[in-house]
């Protein structure tokens, strides 16, 4: 091999996007975009600029709920916007509406049909937040009665695994719709086209194809890192309601388990944003180790992308890509 001939040089990148209703999104250093394919095969591409990061936004364990819910906050946007430009929305409206969606715009008109639609977006919320939450606490106590309190001590660690099998459950489930396939098959695209970037080869479908769908900084490692990371800091921090006020009601001592619990909840997920970033950053037998569940779990939440998939990507991450005197580097 020619010594002399220059090889690419790797990388790590902050780099990072999100898979769309046919399309990606991408954020780099100063500018956001999002690609999404419409329904005659162009590309539609919009930009924009990013807001300027507050010093809570780079605060260590500060910086990782600030930095979550604006996350969730401009995915959902750019997911409302993919439907549109895609044609999905258009397809929902050959659709005949049902008699409740008839019965309401009769009585309530435009807006009321959007109040209900809202409402009950917020109930299906709710009842998902209940059961994840909620629900693991309830059934342990129900085994606790029924075993004994000698199972006592592993009480937060049993939450934390059946929250665990709740979400790989749900996450299994979704991975058979048929919309969701296209998103998880666009989730791969938008891994793998960061893979090429930081690898530092010319970002060409041929150069991206063989990249690895899986990445550590992705969300869904995320949410696995934050999963673990919460059965150890409640298995430190033991929360008792129950026992601190003779309770005797276990759907109100499981309540209040749940409710004492959301105060740790930022504490929780400013560490695994840590250890995300750790992941990131650095490749090594600690990070490969707290890394590997949630690698697994992207074998769900992505699908080997086809080439006009990966052209969305490359069409998303262009204009992120770090201008002149800008360092996207960790």
């Amino acid at each position: 091999m020619d010594k002399n001939k220059e090889t690419p040089t790797e990388k790590k990148t902050t780099v990072g996007g999100q898979a769309l209703i046919e399309g990606v999104m991408m954020k780099g250093v100063s500018v956001g975009a999002m690609a999404v394919r419409k329904k005659d095969g162009e590309i539609h591409v919009e930009e924009w600029e990013l807001k300027k990061r507050k010093w809570f936004n780079k605060a260590p364990f500060i910086r990782g709920c600030f930095n979550f819910v604006q996350t969730l906050r401009e995915g959902y946007v750019c997911m409302n916007k993919s439907i549109d430009i895609s044609g999905m929305a258009e397809d929902d409206e050959d659709d005949p509406p049902s008699k409740f969606d008839l019965w309401a715009e009769k009585h309530l008109g435009e807006k009321g049909v959007e109040v209900i639609a809202g409402v009950l977006a917020f109930l299906l919320i709710a009842v998902m937040l209940c059961v994840f939450f909620f629900v693991p606490t309830f059934l342990f106590q129900l085994l606790e009665g029924a075993v004994g309190e000698v199972i006592s001590p592993w009480k937060s660690a049993f939450e934390g695994v059946l929250k665990l099998a709740l979400f790989i459950a749900y996450m299994a489930i979704i991975a058979q719709m048929k919309m969701m396939k296209r998103v998880y098959e666009y989730h791969g695209a938008e891994h793998k086209t960061i893979a090429c970037y930081e690898q530092g080869k010319e970002l060409t479908v041929e150069n991206i194809r063989p990249m690895c769908r899986f990445h550590p900084r992705c969300g869904t490692s995320f949410i696995i890192i934050t999963l673990l990371v919460s059965i150890l800091v409640y298995s430190l921090v033991p929360i008792n309601p129950a026992e601190w006020w003779a309770i005797n009601s276990k759907p109100l001592s499981a309540l209040l388990r749940v409710l004492l619990k959301l105060p740790l909840l930022p504490f929780v997920v400013g560490i695994s944003y840590e250890l995300i970033r750790l992941a990131g950053r650095y490749t090594n037998p600690v990070t490969k180790f707290f890394s590997a569940p949630g690698l697994w779990m992207q074998r769900l939440t992505t699908r080997e992308p086809d080439d006009k998939q990966i052209e969305c990507a490359i069409a998303a991450v262009k204009p992120c890509l770090p201008k002149d005197g800008e360092d996207d580097n960790w």
